[in-house]
C-alpha cells in the first residue's frame, strides 16, 4: 500500500483533480484487474485504449485514474491525474509503487535481434555458480535464484516487471540479468528502472510487423541506451554495422567487444566442432561446451560483462568452461550411427544464416544437411522468402513447414516462403505443412553422419494455431523419430 502522492514522482504530471492523499492498494493498466482502492493507468495500447474503460474501473473500485485525456464526466470521489504519456507514467509509477527495486540490485539489460536469451541465461548461470543470489528475466523463464517462474513475454509489462524485481531484492538477489526487447523500450515497460549496465548484441531485420521500418527498429534499440545514467556501462558489439548509432546519445561509460575488429574485449576462435569451442578470450585460452561463431560472441559478451562487474578473470573463465548450452539454442542430439539432430530458435534470417554457417563450418562436406524451417504467423512477412532462400543456399535438402501459424493459414505462409526458392533449388525443396510430419520426413531421409537442423521454435513446447497452444516440443519429436529411423 502506498499513498498516491508518493508514487507520482517523475511521471510527467500535467494536472491533478482531487486528493493525492489516498492509500493505493494496487496499480493496474488492465481494466479487468481493477479492484477496491486501486490506481488505474489508462494506456493507449496497440489493441485497445485504456481511456475507454475508465468508468468500468471506477465501478470496480478504483479510486484514482492516470490518463492523458480527462473523461467528459468527472466523479467527485475519484482522483484524476493527467500526464503527457500514460505508458511512460505507468513504468515510473510501477517502479515507485514497488519501492524502486531496480536500484537495490545490479540490473543488466541485454538487447539485440539475436543472442539475448543465451547471453542473459549464461550470465545468470555464471553468477549463480560464482555464489551470488541472482535473478533472470528471459524469453524462456524468469528465475529468482533457485525459483523458476514461467515467462509470457521477452520483457514483462511494467507492473509485473517491478513486482518480480522487488521479489528478487527482497530475497537477497545481488544481480539481475534481463532481456530488453524493442517492444519493451517503445512501450515504456522499462521506464523508471535503474540499469547498472546495458549490452547490445547485434541488429538485423526483425519485428518489422511492429516497427514498420528498419530505422524505427534501430531507434527502439537505441532508446534503451539513451536513458542510461552516467554510472552505468554501455557495452556493444563493435562488429555490428549499427553499433555507433547505439552509443550516440548515451551518458554511460562506453565499452566494446569484437571478434573481427579492434575492441576493448577481443575473442578468437581456435577450434569449432560439435564437441564445443576452443577460444582465446582476452589473451587466455578456454574450452567451452557451446558451439558456433555466434556463441563465441555470446561467450565473449558474458566474460566481458562479468569483468565489467568486477569479477576475477580466472574465476570467470573457469566457470565459463563448465556452462551448458541454453535450452533450444543450438541444442543437439547424436544417434549411435552418427546422425546429428539440432534444435535452434533461429527465426530470423540472420539467426538462420549463423546456424547454417556454423553447421557448414563443422561438417566434413560428405554429409547431408537437412534443414526444416517455417515462419511464424502474424509476424514480419518480409523475412519469409529470405529465410527460405538462406535455407536452400546452405542446405543439401530443405523442408518448408509450419512454425506457429497463429491466425494465418500455414499454407499461405509457406507459399510466401517459396518465393525465395530459386529454380535451381526446386528439386531439393519439399513442402510438408504438418510440422510433425516434416520432422518424420527429415529423419527418414537421413543417413549415418547426416545433420538435421530443426529451426524456428527452439525452447517452445507448443505450437500456436488459431489462438490455441497445442503441446509440441521440437526436441522430443526429433528424438522420437531419430530413434524410429535409426539404422
Amino acid at each position: 500500500m502506498k499513498l498516491l502522492k508518493d508514487i507520482l514522482y517523475k511521471t510527467g504530471l500535467v494536472e491533478v483533480i482531487g486528493s493525492t492523499n489516498l492509500a493505493i492498494t494496487s496499480v493496474c493498466f488492465d481494466s479487468r484487474k481493477a479492484e477496491k482502492d486501486s490506481l488505474f493507468v489508462a494506456v493507449k495500447g496497440t489493441q485497445s485504449d485504456g481511456h475507454k474503460f475508465i468508468q468500468q474501473v471506477i465501478d470496480s473500485g478504483s479510486i484514482a485514474v492516470v490518463c492523458e485525456e480527462l473523461p467528459a464526466a468527472i466523479n467527485d470521489y475519484v482522483t484524476y491525474v493527467r500526464v503527457t504519456d500514460s505508458a511512460y507514467a505507468l513504468g515510473v509509477i510501477a517502479s515507485n509503487f514497488f519501492d524502486n527495486p531496480s536500484s537495490k540490485l545490479k540490473l543488466v539489460g541485454v538487447t539485440g535481434t539475436n543472442g539475448k536469451t543465451t547471453t542473459v541465461t549464461l550470465l545468470f548461470n555464471l553468477f549463480k555458480t560464482l555464489g551470488y543470489k541472482t535473478g533472470l528475466l528471459s524469453t524462456v523463464s524468469n528465475r529468482i535464484n533457485l525459483e523458476t517462474l514461467p515467462a509470457t513475454h521477452t520483457t514483462p509489462d511494467a507492473v509485473a516487471l517491478n513486482n518480480l524485481l522487488k521479489q528478487m531484492a527482497d530475497k537477497g538477489c545481488q544481480y539481475c540479468f534481463m532481456e530488453v526487447s524493442s517492444h519493451a523500450v517503445v512501450q515504456h515497460r522499462i521506464s523508471g528502472l535503474t540499469f547498472f549496465g546495458a549490452v547490445f548484441t547485434n541488429i538485423t531485420h526483425d519485428h518489422l510487423d511492429y516497427h514498420k521500418t528498419f530505422d524505427e527498429y534501430i531507434k527502439a534499440k537505441k532508446g534503451f541506451f539513451d536513458q542510461l545514467g552516467e554510472d552505468a556501462f554501455a557495452f556493444v558489439n563493435k562488429d555490428d554495422a549499427n553499433v555507433m548509432v547505439m552509443l550516440q546519445n548515451t551518458k554511460a561509460k562506453k565499452k566494446t567487444y569484437a571478434l573481427k575488429t579492434n575492441a576493448d574485449y577481443k575473442c578468437k576462435i581456435i577450434e569449432n566442432q560439435f564437441g564445443g569451442l576452443l577460444l582465446n578470450i582476452d589473451g587466455s585460452e578456454v574450452w567451452t561446451k557451446l558451439i558456433g561463431s555466434f556463441n563465441a560472441y555470446n561467450l565473449l559478451t558474458v566474460y566481458a560483462t562479468a569483468s565489467l562487474l568486477k569479477e576475477n578473470k580466472i574465476n570467470i573463465l573457469t566457470t565459463l568452461s563448465n556452462l551448458n548450452p541454453v535450452e533450444g539454442r543450438f541444442e543437439y542430439v547424436r544417434t549411435e550411427n552418427g546422425i546429428v539432430g539440432i534444435v535452434d530458435y533461429a527465426h530470423t534470417p540472420d539467426a538462420l544464416l549463423n546456424v547454417l554457417n556454423t553447421v557448414n563450418d563443422i561438417r566434413t562436406g560428405n554429409e547431408q544437411v537437412i534443414c526444416i524451417v517455417g515462419c511464424g504467423g502474424d509476424r514480419d512477412a518480409k523475412k519469409r522468402p529470405i529465410m527460405a532462400k538462406i535455407a536452400c543456399e546452405l542446405s543439401t535438402k530443405v523442408i518448408l513447414t509450419s512454425d506457429n501459424p497463429r491466425f494465418e493459414d500455414p499454407i499461405e505462409i509457406i507459399k510466401q516462403m517459396q518465393k525465395g526458392v530459386e529454380a535451381l533449388h526446386y528439386k531439393k525443396t519439399l513442402t510438408v505443412p504438418d510440422r510433425k510430419e516434416a520432422i518424420k520426413t527429415a529423419c527418414s531421409m537421413a543417413n549415418p553422419g547426416d545433420i538435421i537442423l530443426l529451426a524456428g521454435k527452439g525452447h517452445e513446447t507448443y505450437q500456436e494455431i488459431k489462438g490455441v497452444k497445442h503441446d509440441f516440443d521440437d526436441m522430443e519429436i526429433l528424438k522420437e523419430n531419430l530413434k524410429l529411423f535409426e539404422h
